[in-house]
């Protein structure tokens, strides 16, 4: 059983990262903002100009952009892999269901407020516990 929830939790988890960088490489111009910032603070000790920062940034852009797309196919093959091999692995497929679906908006809280900033509100958190909770009880035994 405990393989099988590794794997649902996994699965979730590269659902979720799959997600954020399908957000990174088709939403609007995050990454090269990230960029700018970044190259701003590194560009401190290095003694860049703007115009320099601005270039790179206009530069780096297309092949971010790309990147994070390879990565959202990548996460997703691999997730998919992880949840077939916790079906094989969980006595039953409601668990292994359950289990990834509350990694995934778990580990897409985290992602959000880590990547993007994002802050879930209280009822959000209340919103999913009592998702979960109802989940919970369809998958609980009738004994």
């Amino acid at each position: 059983m405990f393989p099988g929830v590794f794997y649902a939790l996994l699965a979730g988890f590269l659902g979720a990262v799959a997600s954020s960088s399908a957000k990174l490489s088709l939403g609007a111009d995050y990454l090269k903002g990230v960029c700018e910032t970044g190259l701003r603070t590194w560009g401190e000790q290095r003694k860049f100009r703007q115009a320099d920062e601005t270039t790179a940034c206009d530069r780096l852009h297309i092949p971010l952009r790309l990147l994070c797309g390879g990565l959202l196919f990548t996460c997703n093959a691999v997730m998919w892999t992880f949840l077939a091999k916790a079906l094989r692995y969980s006595s039953s497929s409601t668990r292994t269901t359950v289990t990834t679906t509350a990694s995934n908006f778990i580990s897409s809280a985290f992602l959000g407020q880590l990547i993007f900033g994002e802050a879930q509100i209280t009822l959000w958190w209340v919103g999913i516990s009592l998702t979960f909770s109802g989940k919970m009880l369809l998958c609980s035994d009738t004994n």
